[in-house]
């Protein structure tokens, strides 16, 4: 029984070693994507294509005449700017932007409100039901909390003179970075992909993938990669690999930021959680092997792609290294002969340090107020406490155990005195037995603590002490954020 638990263990710390790996090639391309970042500064007032604005949304009764109003805001010509409000919403929302697009159509705007008679595919069918019915040529996606700046257009819209280029995503910036450490946490995760790794893989033209927002596609690439599906609730990174792999270009500019509004409630942040990794595991299964097969791709670049659509396989690792560490503990106590193993997967700290570089590169660029020592420990520690809620939702992924699109509530919340207890109208419970389960890990790993000093043995103390802080905080804020709903 210790070999197939000593087997598991190294296999997912394996898995998580090659991970960090991969983050550290990402950081070498890094510096090479910094020396050529100025090649991707363009803009042409004179290239004006159609372009159509689509802002598919549900139930957003916060946020929605914002969003119409920002959008009008953009610096393009009226008389090549279509805009769509795909309205799935089912509640106060839909008078609301019946009221707003006549206020709008009377400044002259071509803007209409797309109401669908039936909501199948969700988001996904919201916006191939838009693009069947848009005029054109290019289609620029915003989610209803972004607020993209007026010259949003001006900077990616000239990148598509080159005809082999599908898509201009941005970087996400952030409205309430500053509101708690919750939001703190998720910038300082987020950050990361879009500073380093958004860049990197897209100067050493690897996959990279449109964002679900902040971006802009060109229709012909949507139909060419064959439209917006909806058997997987991740369609974004779906349609991204369809398309590359029908060797469509993308291009990302990290020095535009479109920014957004963070999830500032625990079960919020669970909902977009639960969506992004069920999602990538969806779309794992339905295009990882497809993707490996593709010709003319080369091995570095397959070789990323592969760690990309596995990316959420890290929360499985996590979890189960996490349960299988006390046992570890007692093995190696009871097994003298195996300190061998154990000694070499010390160098398993390697992975800790590469992962620390890449998120201290990304705060350096951000020039961030928060301490790194700080956020560091904290953002690994919040992840672990995730990884039993997000583990779930990969295997029900690979698994195929469907769920339907749940939305991540927004409540125009920008600074730091703003509240969401008024307006907790979109929001669920999340005390639930997943609670308690998440509650029990922090008890575990301070079992595991107590076990360190029991045994003599604190090697993995410290790890013991950020899934402690990590299930304990997740749980907290779970059991208190459910009060308010």
């Amino acid at each position: 029984m210790q070999y197939i638990i000593l087997g598991l263990y190294i296999f997912f710390m394996g898995f998580i070693f090659l991970y960090s790996l991969i983050q550290g090639h990402l950081i070498l391309l890094y510096r090479k994507a910094k020396k050529q970042r100025h090649l991707l500064r363009l803009e042409d007032s004179n290239y004006t294509p159609w372009v159509t604005i689509q802002l598919p949304i549900y139930n957003e009764k916060y946020v929605i005449e914002r969003l119409i109003d920002q959008i009008t805001l953009l610096e393009y010509p009226k008389e090549y700017l279509e805009i769509q409000v795909l309205d799935d919403s089912n509640d106060e929302t839909s008078t609301l932007v019946e009221q707003k697009v006549n206020e709008i159509k009377l400044l002259g705007f071509d803007i209409t409100h797309v109401k669908r008679v039936k909501n199948i595919g969700f988001k996904a069918g919201a916006l191939q039901e838009g693009m069947h019915q848009c005029k054109g040529e290019f289609i620029a996606i915003f989610d209803a909390d972004f607020m993209p700046e007026p010259d949003f257009l001006r900077k990616t819209i000239p990148h598509f003179k080159n005809s082999s280029i599908g898509v201009v995503q941005t970087r996400w910036a952030h409205l309430n970075e500053n509101y708690s450490l919750l939001t703190k946490l998720q910038a300082f995760g987020l950050n990361a992909h879009f500073t380093i790794e958004q860049s990197a893989k897209n100067v050493a033209k690897h996959f990279i993938n449109f964002n679900g927002t902040a971006g802009v596609w060109r229709k012909s690439c949507i139909i060419d990669a064959g439209g917006w599906q909806s058997d997987t609730i991740t369609e974004d990174l779906d349609l991204s690999y369809r398309a590359q792999m029908k060797g469509w270009q993308f291009v990302f500019l990290e020095e535009v930021g479109c920014p957004a509004e963070l999830p500032v409630a625990m079960n919020a942040l669970k909902n977009q959680q639960f969506r992004w990794t069920k999602g990538a595991a969806e779309t794992a299964k339905k295009n990882l092997l497809t993707f490996l097969k593709t010709p003319g791709l080369g091995f570095t670049t397959k070789l990323h792609g592969f760690f990309h659509l596995l990316n959420s396989f890290l929360f499985v690792c996590i979890l189960f290294t996490a349960l299988l560490s006390v046992p570890i503990l007692y093995i190696k106590h009871s097994s003298p002969n195996l300190s061998w193993l154990f000694n070499a997967a010390a160098l398993l700290l390697l992975s800790l340090i590469i992962l620390g570089l890449y998120y201290y590169i990304t705060q350096k660029r951000r020039t961030y107020e928060n301490s790194f020592l700080k956020s560091f420990p904290l953002f690994l520690s919040v992840s672990m406490g995730l990884s039993l809620h997000n583990a779930i939702a990969v295997i029900e992924g690979y698994f195929g155990i469907k769920s339907p699109f749940v939305r991540t509530p927004k409540f125009a919340i920008t600074a730091q005195s703003g509240s969401w207890k008024d307006k907790r109208q979109y929001l669920k419970s999340t005390f639930n037995v997943l609670t308690l389960l998440e509650l029990l890990m922090c008890c575990y790993a301070f079992y595991g603590i107590y076990s360190a000093f029991k045994l003599n043995d604190f090697g993995l103390l410290p790890f013991h002490c950020m899934l402690a802080l990590g299930f304990g905080y997740v749980s907290f804020f779970s059991y208190k954020h459910s009060l308010s709903v």
